[in-house]
């Protein structure tokens, strides 16, 4: 039933082949352990903060998309990725629906205005491929604006490569049986339960849908210009240092930081501040 199985058959036995080389970085199900995993992500964040410095001074236009499935894991690579870099560099965008006025417009228009400009990193967390996934599976969208879609993505796409952006697209796969797991661990959990919506639910009961949506635009917008790459994510931790360690390798970047500057001291000025007990504060209760 499941089109994206990441484990490896067999990765429960003790004969699991580390990718790494070094079975001890990975518990016995194959799952990377937690102290490599910090480790790895440690040094790719700082990597990033001098991509981001590199992006800044070729004035490079980078566009990112990260699509996949329901709690296949999005949300966590974008937070690492700017968890260190500055959000007037590297920005995110996540779209809410469109509104009325929105549906009336040419379908690309609502995003172009986010597109990057010299200088900067954009990351979609979700695009224009709501159309060809979500909108499609659900009936949000008729055929002949899916067809449509189709057709005219890989042009508009090819567009925006010609322009000078460079385009990179993510696609987190996540297992049936995995995305099952991470519902329930919301669903019992009072204060991630928000993270659990009806569309998630339909999403869950259509999995099988949504496999053909997947293939289907794998089918007419992986292209040459801007292929998708695909990020197995039954495990997380992996997914997430697999998704930044192939971001960085797209960029010949070098160490460009700025150097060290010399902080001024206080001017001093005839000026007398007013009484601080004229002040409120908030309550010190630590």
């Amino acid at each position: 039933m499941a089109d994206d199985v990441n484990l490896p058959e067999g990765a429960d036995d003790v004969g699991f082949v580390a990718p790494s080389g070094n079975p001890d970085d990975y518990t016995r199900r194959g799952r990377l352990r937690t102290a490599v995993y910090e480790a790895e992500m440690e040094r790719l964040q700082e990597q990033l903060v001098l991509l981001q410095y590199w992006v800044q001074t070729q004035g490079l236009k980078v566009l990112v998309i990260f699509e996949g499935r329901g709690s296949a894991g999005k949300g966590g690579v974008i937070k690492r990725i700017t968890e260190r870099t500055s959000p007037r560099t590297v920005r995110v965008v996540a779209l809410p629906k469109p509104s009325e006025r929105e549906r009336t417009q040419w379908y690309f228009q609502r995003y172009v205005e986010h597109l990057p400009a010299a200088g900067e990193m954009v990351l979609f967390d979700r695009s224009w491929y709501n159309r060809s996934n979500v909108e499609w599976v659900m009936g949000y969208c008729t055929e002949e604006e899916h067809q449509e879609f189709l057709r005219s993505c890989p042009e508009f796409e090819r567009m925006l490569v010609r322009s000078g952006i460079t385009v990179l697209k993510y696609w987190f796969s996540v297992s049936y049986d995995e995305q099952r797991k991470r519902f329930e661990a919301r669903n019992a959990e009072p204060l991630k339960r928000w993270k659990l919506s009806d569309m998630d639910l339909a999403e869950h009961e259509l999995y099988i849908r949504y496999s053909m949506a997947k293939d289907t635009t794998f089918q007419y917008t992986d292209i040459k210009q801007a292929p998708w790459n695909v990020v197995p994510s039954d495990d997380k931790k992996a997914a997430r240092l697999n998704c930044i360690s192939h971001l960085l390798d797209q960029f010949p970047y070098v160490d460009v930081a700025p150097e060290v500057v010399e902080l001024p001291t206080m001017r001093e000025l005839p000026y007398v501040r007013p009484p601080i007990h004229e002040q409120t504060f908030v309550p010190r209760r630590f």
